[in-house]
């Protein structure tokens, strides 16, 4: 038998803590003297003690605990928690890390509003065909339309590359709004063969007369900042929106992402 303060030494916890635990009926002394009303336990209790505190580390309610110790869990059960829980951590530290990412962003929008000069060529586009697929994401927000976009260009690669078709210019992206979402099209321009199918879309983007086109530098986690300058600068100078946007990636994936180069294309009219 151990008394409360060497079992809680033993099992790394607080004198306070076990008599909580007691109270709640997790975790009941061997014996309470009558006289006393001293606790003391037993060395197999550290046993249950170690899953308890394992499980509430792993973000388990008490009342949860209770019915899980009463289950007898096995070590492999707990190992299997424990690998589930990580997975969830990281996954939260992973999403908390990109909103801060897109958090600092927009302080970046609020502090150069119209402080960034805009390098706009207004110019006509040619039409391109593109080899495509596409998916749905639920908004505009940069958290719905990144992990929808980033899978569908290797997937478009391999696609085209088992065609045997090569890539003949800088992939393209543009957006639709439709009424589940925002349909996400990744692009890249190839030569088909005339009358063949393939297991990806054949799209012809028509020719813009007329597109107010800016360079974004960089990653394109901060092309915000220079869409909002274009969209600024299209407006300033007399200018309206009037067909799809596009992206094209001149320089994208590979080496240091401050050496990428994308252009935007904005369709505009008088």
């Amino acid at each position: 038998m151990f008394t409360i303060g060497d079992f809680a030494r033993l099992g790394r916890v607080s004198v306070r803590m076990l008599r909580h635990y007691d109270a709640l009926g997790l975790l009941r002394p061997a014996r309470v003297d009558p006289v006393t009303g001293y606790r003391s336990y037993e060395a197999r209790q550290l046993s249950r003690l170690n899953r308890l505190i394992a499980l509430k580390d792993l973000g388990f309610s008490l009342a949860q605990i209770q019915q899980v110790l009463d289950e007898k869990v096995s070590p492999e059960e707990l190992h299997g928690m424990l690998r589930l829980r990580r997975a969830e951590l990281e996954a939260r530290v992973a999403a908390d890390t990109a909103r801060m990412a897109r958090v600092e962003a927009r302080l970046r929008m609020i502090e150069t509003e119209g402080a960034i000069p805009m390098d706009v060529l207004i110019k006509s586009v040619p039409a391109v065909r593109l080899a495509e697929l596409s998916a749905v994401a639920a908004s505009y927000e940069a958290e719905e339309i990144g992990p929808v976009i980033q899978p569908l260009y290797p997937e478009l690669f391999a696609r085209i590359d088992r065609a045997g078709l090569t890539v003949v210019g800088p992939t393209v992206a543009y957006y639709e709004e439709v009424p589940e979402g925002v349909r996400v099209h990744a692009g890249a321009p190839v030569n088909p063969e005339e009358g063949r199918t393939y297991d990806f879309d054949i799209v012809d983007l028509p020719a813009i007369e007329q597109a107010a086109t800016v360079l974004h530098h960089g990653d394109m986690a901060t092309v915000d900042a220079t869409a909002q300058g274009l969209a600024q600068w299209i407006e300033d100078n007399g200018y309206r929106s009037s067909g799809l946007a596009r992206e094209v990636y001149l320089n994208y994936g590979m080496g240091d992402p401050e050496t990428w180069v994308t252009e935007l294309q904005e369709t505009v009219t008088r």
